[in-house]
């Protein structure tokens, strides 16, 4: 089998298509066309074909990861997640995933104590409701406690409940009805209470 063309794909332009004996057969990134160094009429093996057609499933789910961390970090649960439910074949997704640890690109830690601060400046969040939604990224007990005991040196949690309630109290002009709002938002009874005593007097 011989190299025919090499094209850059339009709607793509960092990816290139590669005809074998006049017919199109797989794309490649620019990175790993220049990196495989192929080129208009090299010969290409059976083995040879099967290697370059892997690492051109590969770049394609790799690129689909990478525009999906464009919008904010994901824990590394999210990812193969994200990968499993588009039937991206296990071995593909596991090397997508070391790659993207090395690069610095998933890592549970940083991605923990970036959503922390980030919900810190969108609303007043508990820490209980802070190490629930964690839970639900699948991020580690020791990743959780590390990162929200440097929180606690950062955030005073009553000073944000403080917060929660003079937003959300004419909302709830009932005592109760607040009460068990701020309850549902991971709050603890004795800090509730003693927060609102304060505004009482």
């Amino acid at each position: 089998m011989k190299i025919t063309q090499i094209k850059q794909q339009v709607k793509r332009a960092d990816r290139y298509s590669i005809y074998l004996d006049g017919r199109y057969s797989f794309s490649l990134g620019e990175h790993e066309l220049l990196k495989l160094g192929l080129h208009s009429g090299q010969e290409l093996t059976e083995e040879e074909l099967a290697s370059y057609q892997d690492e051109s499933a590969f770049g394609k789910w790799f690129d689909k990861t990478l525009n999906l961390l464009s919008f904010r970090l994901r824990s590394e649960w999210e990812l193969r997640d994200y990968l499993k439910r588009k039937d991206c074949p296990p071995e593909i997704s596991d090397r997508i995933l070391n790659k993207l640890s090395v690069n610095g690109y998933v890592n549970d830690e940083q991605f923990a104590r970036r959503w922390v601060e980030n919900r810190r400046l969108l609303k007043a969040t508990s820490r209980r409701r802070l190490s629930q939604e964690l839970r639900q990224k699948r991020i580690s007990t020791d990743i959780i406690d590390k990162v929200l005991a440097e929180d606690k040196e950062d955030t005073d949690e009553c000073e944000v409940l403080r917060q929660l309630v003079e937003k959300k109290r004419g909302r709830y002009p009932d005592q109760l009805k607040l009460m068990q709002y701020l309850a549902r938002q991971g709050y603890g009874y004795d800090d509730i209470k003693s927060v609102l005593s304060e505004s009482v007097e």
